[in-house]
């Protein structure tokens, strides 16, 4: 039982080494044009970075604590 508890250790510790471009087809669904989703994504990110930043600065978060205490650290 070790022994088979072993090799099945071995075989998965093995698949990240199998590129996963060799396992499916272009034409398969379960293909995916890695470079176009780490584009989008990085646009999308950036996009939501740039949003988060004018809106911190266009006054309408406010701060909690009044004027006469030092924020907290």
């Amino acid at each position: 039982m070790e022994g088979a508890t072993q090799a099945v250790l071995f075989v998965l510790a093995g698949l990240p080494a199998v590129e996963a471009s060799d396992l499916f087809e272009k034409d398969s669904p379960f293909y995916y044009d890695w470079e176009s989703l780490q584009l989008g994504g990085m646009i999308f990110a950036a996009l939501l970075c740039i949003i988060g930043i004018a809106w911190a600065l266009s006054g309408k978060c406010k701060c909690k604590w009044s004027k006469g205490l030092s924020p907290p650290a």
